[in-house]
């Protein structure tokens, strides 16, 4: 593993992760109640099934559950406000008192809101708080969990040719004048993640580019966030079909948490926490 001299704290919500007690990073398990995410796309459409499998998660050692209601792969189409609502805060209010931070998966500034006021602890945004009231919406909360996401373009056109004279830089960039700009507003930089947006306006060539030189991003003072699971990044390289990156996902991110990632979004927790348990034994041998 690179030394790096890595945040010390991560607030979300009433929770504080404190790194410097702790070597591996953070499981942040994906629960999708969509019906069109690339992965898991209707598998936990209804309340019932996404809670039992948050109860699976939780008993696998999931540190934190990103609930998203909305699909964000490269294509995706929007869906309305009062949609994602109904999807999400079903199962907001079933777990809000789980024992691990509950994490929403949105860029609409009222399902923030509304999120928030249901009793999840953090937000991750793909666009980084760039969206019409979206800022205003966490200022509400004195201490919500942040995650700030790169993203070139929007969903819809992401993929198409995207371009960077040095993906590395451009990323970093943009990644700490958002952080920049929510200090200056008032937020507290221990609450905030941010995440470099894997397969988010990147061609293979700058996705594994940002997997290499992941330490970049780690060295900004921020928490950073990995999220490979199962991307197509993964398949163009296997060659293996989204349910079968498992192997792919775990590799990824072992790479990452080598180069400093402190949160690892995943859709496989069990055999995420397995390996990186593995991966924390070794650290001080």
């Amino acid at each position: 593993m690179l030394k790096l001299d890595l945040p010390a704290t991560w607030r979300c919500g009433h929770f504080l992760f404190d790194f410097s007690k702790r070597k591996r990073p953070l499981v942040m398990g994906i629960l999708n109640a969509t019906p069109d995410s690339f992965s898991d796309g209707g598998k936990y459409r209804t309340a019932s099934d996404a809670i039992a499998q948050a109860d699976l998660m939780i008993a696998s050692g999931v540190d934190l559950i990103d609930i998203g209601g909305e699909s964000t792969r490269p294509g995706a189409e929007p869906v309305s406000l009062q949609e994602e609502l109904d999807r999400v805060l079903p199962v907001i209010e079933s777990l809000k008192n789980c024992g691990v931070p509950l994490s929403i998966d949105t860029y609409k500034a009222e399902t923030m809101r509304q999120a928030l006021h249901a009793g999840v602890n953090c937000v991750n945004d793909i666009w980084a708080l760039r969206q019409e009231g979206a800022l205003d919406a966490v200022l509400e909360s004195s201490n919500c969990g942040l995650v700030l996401m790169h993203m070139q373009r929007d969903p819809q056109t992401m993929q198409f040719d995207p371009e960077y004279i040095d993906v590395i830089s451009e990323v970093t960039q943009f990644l700490n004048e958002r952080a920049a700009l929510l200090v200056k507003s008032g937020i507290h930089q221990d609450r905030i993640a941010i995440d470099p947006g894997f397969g988010f306006g990147k061609s293979l060539e700058h996705n594994i580019k940002m997997l290499a030189h992941f330490q970049s991003f780690a060295s900004t003072g921020f928490p950073v966030l990995a999220g490979i699971s199962r991307k197509s990044m993964l398949g163009k390289i296997t060659g293996k079909d989204t349910n079968d990156r498992v192997a792919s996902s775990i590799a990824a991110a072992i790479m990452a948490a080598d180069r400093g990632a402190q949160i690892i979004r995943v859709h496989d927790v069990p055999e995420t926490v397995d390996a990186l348990k593995l991966w924390d034994a070794l650290q001080d041998a």
